[in-house]
């Protein structure tokens, strides 16, 4: 049954507005009089546009934010695993997260997920018929929840994960967030040393007619660079991102930068870990939530942002559909952590691979965090000595004209 959002006056000429489910707007207008109220608008709310485009719906456009963040989603995926975990049925859990919301688009949202329940649809349905707010993986993992019905066991684990990538992320952020102030700090005040203070100072010994210090004649070299070739340099840079995000596009392109970049001393090291804790989270809950191990790897799979990795998977996808074990599968492929492939070995020797899967992937996220962390504390120290240098040798090469120029006066 279609949901109506609603605008009405009651008998005291207040506006009330709500929601409500009726066949048709004629019929939710003839509910709204029964109750004494006197519509002003009623609008169906619309159940969003289908992965196969057929459908349109109010969150088909491209210049609006989804209604759900990472954030936002994990909450909300956590509350209704709360409901339907204590026994409230899904359509009653539906409505109270409708009547609770602060936004009317997520209240929108929520009340046309009830409508299709209603009408009969499944859950993993109805979640389907927005791919803006939520993934194949989040349909794929409700819908095996659904098919085993233990949906509030698989809502609590989905909940979980969500959580966990979300705080990794926040770390991985917070690691890098101070180097990365401190870096652009770093370039705002050399540039303006560069482009203001050193041609000022230039200016003053340009009559003196003696030879300057080297390291003033270079600084004096590059500030004239600055100056004249500033903008041209920049737009340069701002050019070679943009090309170098087109060329990415390519998909062989950018299997070849993402192997390259696992390559990388430090980096890459960071960028392994964490594709392999995501990796192996997606496959532990598929798994543990009854998906089928070849279906659950090519979903865990399409969560990997390296392409090389992903790449790496679907080889070890091949691999298994062969009939190959998961775990020697995994291990032939080098760029994977051998962790990995070590607790799959485990998981799949005792019969408890999910488990086991869930575990490698607590380890690679803490790995990855330890590692981000130990680097953010090199790496601050070392900005700030680079720092001190470069103004330092600005500072130089701005006092040493002056003390030869206070000995010639002497």
């Amino acid at each position: 049954m279609p949901a109506f959002s609603f605008e009405a006056l009651d008998a005291q000429g207040q506006t009330r507005k709500g929601l409500m489910e009726a066949d048709t707007a004629k019929s939710a207008r003839s509910q709204l009089r029964a109750q004494a109220l006197v519509p002003i608008a009623v609008e169906q709310v619309q159940t969003g546009q289908s992965r196969d485009g057929s459908a349109q719906g109010w969150n088909r456009s491209l210049f609006t934010r989804p209604v759900f963040n990472a954030t936002g989603l994990a909450i909300w995926t956590r509350q209704i695993a709360g409901l339907v975990g204590s026994g409230l049925p899904l359509e009653r859990a539906l409505s109270a997260l409708s009547d609770e919301a602060d936004d009317d688009r997520q209240r929108h949202l929520v009340a046309a997920l009830r409508a299709e329940v209603n009408a009969g649809s499944t859950f993993a349905r109805a979640l389907g018929q927005h791919p803006r707010e939520f993934s194949d993986i989040y349909c794929a993992v409700i819908g095996a929840g659904e098919h085993s019905g233990n949906l509030g066991l698989v809502l609590e684990r989905l909940a979980d994960d969500l959580e966990d990538r979300q705080a990794l992320k926040a770390k991985l952020v917070g690691a890098a967030l101070y180097p990365a102030i401190v870096t652009l700090v770093a370039i705002a005040i050399v540039m303006f040393l560069l482009g203001y203070v050193v041609p000022q100072v230039a200016s003053v010994f340009a009559g003196s007619k003696r030879a300057l210090p080297f390291i003033t004649t270079v600084m004096l070299g590059i500030s004239a660079l600055v100056r004249s070739y500033g903008l041209a340099l920049f737009g340069v840079l701002v050019l070679g991102a943009l090309g170098l995000r087109w060329s990415l596009k390519s998909e062989a392109v950018r299997e070849r930068f993402d192997a390259a970049w696992l390559q990388l001393p430090l980096v890459g090291k960071l960028a392994r870990g964490y594709n392999a804790a995501r990796f192996a989270g997606t496959l532990a809950m598929l798994a543990s939530a009854g998906v089928p191990i070849l279906r659950a790897l090519q979903a865990a799979a399409e969560t990997l942002n390296n392409r090389a990795l992903r790449a790496d998977a679907l080889d070890a996808l091949v691999l298994v559909r062969e009939g190959a074990p998961l775990a020697s599968a995994l291990a032939q492929k080098k760029r994977f952590p051998g962790l990995l492939s070590m607790f799959a070995r485990l998981g799949e020797q005792t019969g408890q691979l999910p488990v086991m899967l869930q575990r490698a992937a607590a380890q690679l996220s803490a790995e990855v965090q330890r590692r981000s962390m130990q680097l953010a504390t090199i790496l601050e120290p070392l900005l700030i000595v680079a720092m001190g240098l470069v103004v330092m040798a600005i500072v130089l090469a701005v006092m040493l004209p002056i003390i030869q120029l206070n000995q010639f006066v002497k």
